[in-house]
């Protein structure tokens, strides 16, 4: 008897679709995970037993698959993906589709190769890009911005009012945060309209005009550095993600005679989620060469928690790396790249010559010759445990390796490097820009009116 009590409410569970005329059967509670507003969950809810959907049964088929386990099946390769992503819209499960093909989990630095190139309008190369965490793309070029999706389709070009964009964060698929070291202020731009949400400015001492450095952002916060027109002034602004109001300010520096750490405003921006701390670095190349600073600001207090003052072989670029607890620098005169154990830093004093400089060589120590700057216009940005870094027209990709224990009995830290891509995808013009995305890198080069996708073979695609 009880056997026969549950029969009719396991029947009454299961929901039968007719797609094109190939008859489907699924539980309401997997229909149900399209989400309230697409089909399929309008299909669980109706108590009609007549349920006719008039379109390709076989699309319906991965999309089942998709709903039942949270991927698409292998036989998705066989399947163009443009007319994949316009079946996926009907049912209102593009969302689903785009976390499942682009999810940044599925991000393999070791099978990276070059797969498509993304042509952009006009004459101007690509001054700097950004990546959303789906692995759409804002790439500016001249005083225009344009945007592809996901499946990267061009979306919209819009004009903005700089002559050349310098910093460009993706706020979202639609909205990007703009600047220029020539131009006051930060603009909030709605980039599907081609329309100013916002202005951001920083009202300095001098009440002259405040030009954008840099940009970057936390889960809850927008970082912006701000320089005065006259250059006599710079600070980092932190404002609320969501309202886009003011929270606090942190390093404001007024310049007084040759103070020229002061006179160094931030130029590259990096949350440390890790450590609840900013990453700000800025450098001035002199007659005396190339100097500079990297920070840690605790926005809370508006304290520096750890700094390093480079003067020798100062960074050409600069990253952080929450998972490997370091950061990561190339030399601007050598060319090789060094690590500094974040964990280490309490005790480093600002000296870069004697025996407290942090940094280890992860390369072979070469000797600078003839005052060449090796690392002038290298690139290096961290994602995950790994490291990208470009020199000239290659992408070094490094990697720690777990070793044992050394003789002094602390753990040992070695990291190999690997070039990235095939033999066809090495050497070309400069690199100019590097930004990761979703399961996609971005790849930008010197005069090229274009950037690259690199991505592994997702599902075939």
């Amino acid at each position: 008897m009880q056997c026969l009590q549950t029969e009719p409410a396991l029947k009454s569970d299961v929901i039968t679709i007719n797609v094109g005329g190939q008859i489907f059967q699924s539980t309401k509670q997997t229909l149900t995970q399209a989400g309230p507003k697409s089909l399929l969950s309008q299909l669980a809810e109706t108590t009609s037993s007549h349920r006719f959907v008039d379109r390709d049964p076989d699309y319906f088929s991965l999309f089942l698959s998709l709903l039942r386990t949270g991927t698409v099946p292998s036989k998705v390769k066989d399947f163009d993906l443009r007319d994949l992503i316009e079946e996926s819209r009907f049912y209102g499960l593009e969302p689903l589709l785009t976390s499942s093909l682009t999810n940044p989990s599925h991000f393999d630095a070791f099978a990276l190769q070059k797969s498509s190139i993304l042509p952009l309008n006009g004459r101007d190369s690509p001054s700097t890009i950004a990546a959303t965490p789906f692995g759409s793309l804002h790439v500016s070029h001249g005083n225009k911005i344009t945007s592809f999706d996901w499946s990267l389709t061009r979306k919209s070009t819009i004009l903005t009012q700089f002559t050349a964009v310098d910093s460009l964060l993706a706020l979202s698929p639609d909205i990007a945060a703009a600047g220029a070291t020539d131009f006051s202020g930060l603009q909030i731009l709605d980039l599907q309209n081609g329309s100013i949400k916002q202005v951001l400015e920083w009202e300095n001492v001098t009440r002259s005009g405040s030009t954008v450095q840099a940009v970057g952002s936390s889960g809850e916060f927008l970082f912006t550095s701000f320089e005065s027109s006259r250059r006599n002034s710079n600070s980092i602004m932190v404002y609320d993600l969501n309202t886009l109001s003011p929270v606090t300010e942190i390093g404001h520096n007024e310049i007084f005679g040759a103070d020229l750490d002061s006179a160094i405003p931030a130029t590259k921006l990096r949350w440390v989620s890790g450590y609840g701390l900013v990453m700000a670095s800025g450098s001035h190349s002199g007659l005396s060469g190339v100097s500079g600073n990297i920070r840690f600001w605790d926005i809370r207090s508006g304290n520096v928690v750890f700094e390093l003052k480079e003067k020798v072989d100062c960074f050409s670029d600069v990253c952080v790396s929450d998972n490997l607890n370091a950061i990561f620098k190339v030399g601007v005169n050598s060319g090789e790249v060094f690590y500094a154990d974040l964990r280490c830093l309490g005790s480093v004093n600002d000296d870069g010559n004697d025996k407290s400089n942090p940094w280890i060589c992860l390369g072979d120590n070469r000797k600078v010759v003839n005052g060449r700057k090796e690392g002038f216009g290298c690139k290096i940005e961290s994602h995950g445990s790994q490291v990208f870094c470009s020199k000239g027209g290659d992408i070094e990709l490094w990697s720690e390796v777990v070793m044992g224990l050394a003789k002094s009995g602390e753990s040992q830290r070695v990291f190999r490097k690997n070039l990235m891509g095939r033999v066809k995808d090495m050497g070309g013009l400069r690199i100019t820009n590097l930004a990761i995305g979703g399961n996609k890198m971005f790849v930008t080069r010197k005069d090229q009116q274009s950037v690259e996708a690199w991505q592994g073979s997702i599902k075939g695609f």
